[in-house]
């Protein structure tokens, strides 16, 4: 009863949140609604081998990743190609766009079998100065095998600097060779993992938990392909060969608030400090009137108040639980936003 009980509320609580998704605003998209190679202003590659002990040879040729009949083609195939016996390939939005929070969603057919293992993850931008894992994964969907569901993941380095990660959580029974929406729903307090809209796992990433921090940080998507490895093992003669993981769209919503964090964390002339349960929020000169509101990071106000002739503005925030808040300042046609964090 007890894990009944727990795994209900599981459901309410991450409903809430990937519900509240369907009213936000697409930030960004690829409908692969052309024909060609991936469209070079959003995607890049990994080429060569990569990671993982795995056996193919990612290339960019239009015979292991095109655009066709509305769909992105990844296509793995078995040939002996830079003295390698497999090819396919992996794209990557790295440093052409990145988020912070939001839902993030690809719709995606599969293919089946041993040795695949077909993944759509995301990456921390800041992988080159930091390495992995200090950047943070977040893996919202990955399959190995022919197994009957997939797997949700996240990977950050803890707070001895040692590899830590979320228990690989799966979803319930699904035929990956039909097309599903595979997506995670992030914000400050949690990322939640979902298989057509209904989620099967959550993490706690409220204020770096357990060394989280990297997870509240911008992160690029990944999508590719992969044969054998040291998870799935290596295909055997059963293993088609070649086979396509087909995806339909790529999507990321925000809401304001969200699409604006970047902006928010780095705005230098609205100063916001705390001193214990009040919250001081300094102007960078003296207005005649402005309006002053709190937000929390899925978009709701939590207060709004007008005050007059003055540079700076008191709030009680006794009321308000730990967590990351915006302060949002409207002055004569003019709005300023910080991000801020009551511990």
């Amino acid at each position: 009863m007890t894990k009944l009980f727990f795994f209900l509320l599981l459901i309410i609580f991450c409903g809430f949140y990937s519900n509240s998704y369907s009213q936000q605003t697409l930030v960004w998209s690829d409908e692969f609604d052309y024909t060609g190679s991936p469209d070079p202003q959003k995607w890049g590659y990994e080429l060569g081998y990569i990671r993982n002990n795995e056996l193919q040879f990612y290339t960019n040729r239009a015979s292991n990743v095109t655009v066709k009949n509305g769909f992105l083609e990844i296509i793995a195939q078995k040939e002996l190609y830079n003295s390698y016996n497999y090819t396919s390939a992996s794209i990557n939005t790295k440093g052409k766009f990145s988020w912070t929070y939001g839902k993030i969603e690809a719709r995606m057919k599969l293919p089946s079998g041993q040795g695949y293992w077909p993944a759509f993850w995301t990456l921390g931008t800041n992988i080159s100065q930091v390495g992995w894992p200090a950047c943070g994964e977040i893996d919202i969907m990955e399959h190995i095998n022919s197994e009957a569901f997939i797997h949700g993941t996240a990977h950050w380095s803890d707070l001895s600097n040692l590899h830590s990660s979320s228990p690989s959580a799966i979803s319930s029974n699904i035929d990956v060779t039909q097309f599903h929406i595979y997506s995670i729903v992030w914000n400050p307090n949690t990322i939640i993992w979902n298989v057509d809209n209904i989620p099967f796992c959550a993490l706690n990433i409220l204020n770096g938990i357990n060394g989280t921090s990297e997870l509240n940080a911008p992160q690029y998507i990944l999508l590719n392909l992969a044969v054998g490895g040291s998870w799935p093992g290596a295909p055997t003669a059963s293993t088609v060969f070649p086979d396509t993981m087909f995806v339909d769209y790529v999507r990321v919503y925000q809401n304001n608030v969200q699409a604006g964090i970047e902006e928010a964390r780095e705005n230098k002339s609205l100063i916001v400090k705390l001193n214990g349960e009040h919250c001081l929020i300094k102007l960078p000169q003296i207005f005649s009137e402005f309006e002053v509101s709190i937000l929390d990071l899925n978009g709701r106000y939590l207060s709004k108040k007008k005050t007059s002739n003055s540079d700076e503005f008191n709030i009680d925030m006794k009321s308000y639980n730990q967590g990351m808040y915006v302060a949002l300042v409207s002055t004569e046609g003019k709005t300023l936003s910080k991000l801020f964090v009551k511990n």
